[in-house]
């Protein structure tokens, strides 16, 4: 009898629920709203320009008036005359020079894969490369002035507005100094970006800020297809160590063994 008593008070034990379980439960059910709430956004996506490029390269013949293959490059932003000094500046460093990875913003406009991994507390977009954007939906404000400094991808707020993300990145490491082909935005810019999906594409609409070098507020729009030769994220380190350049000219320098 008592050990039957004895059982039954330790099964009871273990069916009880605790304030703290309880707590916990209630908060993961939460989050399992939350998530049935959000888009989901799989695959592995490539700007449109960059789309079926081949493994030298080259993306195919372009048709007359394109618009150029990377659009956060600059050349159609609204520089002022700092601006200007400073692409001109770009523009002779840029044949030959070895590049550090895409960056921000390049990293979105780019012919290296990108993965979009949506949860309530945080949005990662990740490359290829490792690079990794971490857009927080937490409801957290943009950390103080004193607390932030620039980095390669910056730091992202963002919230949802229904399936559109909405996010403003702040202290980006001037982009050039990473990526030979990016804009010479300095580290006062801030990004503005209306992120969703419009049938097979990721939309991207960008209003880009930056009292140092534009003379206007810089608008464009990228968007995004899925690689369909992907079927998996395979993560590599970015070298270009073959990278030369010949009368002004980018070359493919062969293996140095």
């Amino acid at each position: 009898m008592i050990t039957r008593l004895a059982a039954a008070l330790g099964a009871a034990a273990l069916l009880a629920v605790s304030p703290v379980q309880a707590q916990d439960g209630a908060a993961n059910q939460e989050r399992v709203r939350k998530f049935a709430e959000l888009p989901y956004w799989p695959g592995y996506w490539v700007s449109e320009q960059y789309a079926n490029t081949t493994i030298g390269g080259f993306s195919g013949p372009r048709p007359a008036g394109a618009p150029p293959i990377m659009r956060l490059n600059g050349f159609d932003a609204p520089w002022n005359e700092e601006g200007k000094r400073r692409q001109a500046e770009a523009a002779k460093l840029r044949p030959g020079r070895k590049a550090m990875g895409w960056g921000y913003p390049m990293m979105m406009d780019a012919a290296t894969p990108v993965q979009f991994m949506i949860t309530p507390e945080e949005t990662l977009i990740v490359n290829a490369y490792g690079e990794t954007r971490h857009i927080y939906t937490d409801g957290r404000p943009m950390p103080a002035a004193e607390d932030m400094w620039p980095t390669v991808w910056g730091t992202s707020i963002g919230h949802w507005e229904g399936d559109t993300l909405l996010v403003e990145t702040v202290q980006v490491q001037m982009p050039f100094t990473y990526f030979h082909g990016a804009p010479s935005l300095s580290e006062e810019a801030v990004y503005r970006e209306r992120i969703r999906l419009e049938g097979d594409h990721i939309v991207t609409d960008y209003v880009i800020e930056d009292p140092v070098t534009l003379s206007a507020p810089w608008k464009v729009t990228i968007r995004l297809v899925r690689e369909e030769a992907f079927d998996r994220m395979v993560q590599m380190d970015f070298s270009n160590d073959r990278t030369g350049s010949e009368d002004g000219v980018n070359t493919i320098e062969p293996p140095a063994d």
